[in-house]
């Protein structure tokens, strides 16, 4: 084969740093990404939005400044993926013919699934959600706040315990926490989906006073009588509500016959190719893969895929495997955040929240935007971060990103 074409569909976080380790291992393939906007969001930093601890407009970058120079960026959504011709269809009637196609098209929330959520209710996982409910808090003045999960699967497993920790914290240095009654609701029999990991949040919870509503599996939401309905019949009256939506894959998907009902495409859990396709390979949050859906995980699976793709390009068997790894940085509130790390075979088993945890997401949110262009991973990062801070004081926080700063400016 001459020089190979691998498209991308999806500027996120998957499909960036994808583009940017193949732009790095071979620079003789045509790599590009295509993506409806140019725009890439920092998801993660949503969850700062409606406490006013963080800027939506900090969160953008422009997808371009992201990718490696090697690699082409096309600005434009993609209305089909035809794969026996091997081409994406494109609004404008044109066709853009690949060799390998890497599907990273993520997921997006779907209230509409659950009568009266988009009318009576609030969420923080896209910008213009965060902006309403960082509007509707500043407004609050007490009363009973509901925050739960309406429904499976979302991305981001741990942010509505996240949230709720955050709000709490927020309430409090507003005056306003011994005037609200906090609860959060769950299909569950615990307040999160591993039993491993559950009983550290149940604790902080109970520390705190707030409630917990389990196997409650939202029914509907009545707007006007401001009341939350379960299928097993109970009924909560709220005066704020936060519930995040079930997700969805890409419309592109289903247009595209290659996923199943929910939109998520079928992947080979070792190697990332899609099942039945071989020259395409799929991440992050638009697998079935039995993850989470997160940039945690798109961080470790990134370069597997790419390793796979670089020797089926060169007419070898794909050996790299992907072990299920992710490993995610979770807020505790105070402060403080604790590490989930876990894979197949292996579950969390979180470590007591600590403020070197909280510093050390902090650096990686404040780190990402200079980590995705050279293409270091998560775990590449924490591992170099080990290597070269391991006897330094992990709390002049400062001090460190700014010597972070100057070393990926290198």
């Amino acid at each position: 084969m001459g020089q190979a074409k691998v498209v991308i569909v999806g500027g996120g976080v998957g499909g960036t740093f994808v583009a940017n380790l193949l732009a790095k291992q071979n620079d003789r393939l045509e790599v590009t990404v295509v993506d409806a906007t140019g725009v890439h969001h920092y998801q993660p930093g949503l969850l700062y939005v409606p406490f006013g601890w963080e800027r939506p407009e900090r969160l953008r970058h422009d997808e371009r400044r992201l990718l490696h120079p090697a690699v082409q960026l096309l600005q434009a959504p993609v209305e089909r993926i035809d794969v026996d011709a091997r081409q994406l269809r494109l609004p404008d009637g044109g066709m853009l013919p690949y060799d390998f196609l890497v599907i990273a098209t993520g997921s997006c929330p779907v209230p509409d699934e659950i009568p009266g959520l988009a009318e009576g209710s609030h969420h923080f996982y896209t910008e213009p959600a965060a902006v309403r409910l960082r509007e509707a808090l500043h407004r609050f003045e007490g009363g009973r706040l509901i925050v739960g999960i309406a429904g499976f699967p979302y991305k981001c497993p741990p942010a509505p315990l996240e949230f709720t920790l955050l709000l709490d914290d927020w309430l409090r240095r507003r005056g306003l926490r011994k005037r609200t009654e906090l609860v959060f609701v769950t299909p569950l029999p615990q307040v999160f989906s591993l039993p491993s990991v559950a009983p550290l949040f149940e604790e902080l919870f109970a520390d705190k006073g707030i409630k917990v509503e389990t196997f409650f599996n939202t029914e509907r939401v009545d707007p006007e009588r401001r009341r939350l309905v379960s299928l097993e019949g109970t009924e909560l009256d709220y005066d704020l509500l936060v519930l995040i939506p079930p997700h969805q894959g890409s419309p592109l998907i289903r247009a595209s016959y290659l996923g199943d009902r929910g939109g998520w495409v079928p992947t080979e859990k070792f190697t990332l190719q899609v099942k039945g396709q071989e020259r395409l390979f799929a991440l992050g949050d638009a697998t079935d893969l039995p993850v989470s859906k997160s940039g945690a995980a798109a961080h470790f699976q990134a370069p597997i895929l790419a390793q796979n793709l670089l020797r089926l390009i060169a007419g070898q068997e794909p050996d790299a495997r992907y072990d299920g790894s992710v490993m995610c940085l979770v807020e505790t509130g105070n402060g403080k955040a604790t590490l989930l790390r876990f894979n197949y075979e292996q579950p969390p088993q979180p470590p007591r929240p600590s403020l070197w945890f909280r510093w050390l997401k902090t650096l990686l949110n404040r780190l990402y935007p200079a980590l995705v262009p050279k293409g270091i991973a998560l775990g590449e990062f924490l591992t170099l971060l080990q290597g070269k801070f391991a006897r330094t004081e992990p709390f002049c926080g400062s001090a460190l990103m700014e010597q972070w700063s100057q070393k990926l400016g290198e």
